[in-house]
């Protein structure tokens, strides 16, 4: 009886080690709060976990493992397996993403930019760039068209921008700095403060940020239809990391981002969208909208030399950069 028992409790030990060894948890490095813009990497999580009954977790920090602009570089080390980046951030790391940042695309809908950023990040180019930071693109956190919320008097016209200090990130700013605004490139949790102090007099953001970060709290007016751009921000995973997965869990991940996609697509039209015209309302915020002419006038100013100064800069680094371009305007081209 000993001896069975003996047995009994070696075997037990043992499928006890073995399950635990089967446990996977990651930890993942996020920025600000819970809200619009994280909610896919969220559901991603709720997914995942499901579909393994637990023994895969994701562990999801709001800036308590890095600094938002730091997230790459985390991931390079493998100082945690999966992070959240915006490409406006750090240009120079990821200049094959910097494409779908370029100013006045002409997206209609996060469904289209999801389509146009999962061609990209399979785009071999983007792929081998992304392999300097030991990183896999796994999926993107589509966002609309930025648009400005600013202090003080608001622009009549687009030559009221001449001298505005605006955060503006990426191909945003470079098209703002053509109608005379001064961009700056921060990062979205040190907006609020630049706003308080006077350091900038507007922001350019997606609705959900405006609400997340506080600017409406500031501001006194707000563009209906600038629309020059977005931002691309990709939420990656550690690369050595994704092929050390047992493939169950690999499968439960890669399987769970169509459906993480759509909640997030789901959430920010209905309801983040229905909660930026209250919210700009019960403030005064006044809704300031340009003409089809002043804006065709900043599109014509801002758009190709924007483009042709992207493809040059980046076809000099060894990027196949009018390949992506071509590649980004001819879906947008075809969609139409």
């Amino acid at each position: 009886m000993r001896k069975y028992i003996s047995r009994a409790a070696i075997a037990a030990v043992s499928v006890a080690f073995a399950t635990e060894a089967m446990a996977t948890e990651w930890s993942v490095s996020l920025w600000g709060k819970r809200r619009a813009f994280t909610e896919h990497v969220e559901k991603l999580a709720e997914l995942v976990s499901a579909k393994t009954n637990g023994e895969f977790t994701m562990n999801i920090s709001y800036g308590g493992l890095s600094k938002n602009k730091e997230n790459l570089d985390g991931i390079s080390i493998g100082a945690f397996e999966m992070a959240q980046f915006c490409a406006g951030y750090h240009r120079d790391k990821n200049p094959s993403i910097t494409v779908l940042e370029l100013p006045f695309l002409g997206v209609a809908s996060l469904e289209q930019e999801i389509e146009l950023s999962m061609a990209v990040y399979q785009h071999p180019a983007t792929v081998k760039d992304l392999e300097r930071w030991n990183a896999t693109l796994l999926m993107p956190s589509p966002l609309p068209q930025y648009n400005i919320v600013g202090m003080g008097d608001a622009p009549a016209t687009l030559e009221d921008f001449v001298g505005l200090t605006v955060r503006a990130t990426g191909g945003i700013g470079a098209a703002m700095k053509t109608i005379g605004a001064v961009p700056t490139s921060m990062s979205a949790s040190e907006v609020r403060q630049a706003m308080d102090s006077g350091v900038i007099k507007a922001v350019s953001f997606a609705p959900h940020a405006h609400m997340s970060f506080g600017t409406i709290e500031n501001g006194t007016w707000w563009t209906t239809n600038l629309n020059p751009g977005t931002v691309n921000c990709p939420v990656v995973v550690n690369t050595e990391a994704l092929e050390d997965l047992p493939a169950d869990h690999r499968e439960a991940l890669l399987s769970s981002i169509p459906e993480a996609l759509s909640h997030y697509v789901d959430n920010y039209n209905n309801k983040t969208m229905s909660a930026w015209g209250p919210a700009l309302d019960e403030r005064g915020i006044k809704r300031v909208t340009f003409s089809d002419a002043e804006l065709a006038a900043f599109e014509a100013a801002a758009a190709a030399p924007a483009a042709q100064a992207w493809i040059e800069q980046n076809s000099a680094r060894g990027l196949p950069a009018q390949d992506l371009y071509d590649l980004v305007t001819g879906m947008i081209a075809a969609a139409k």
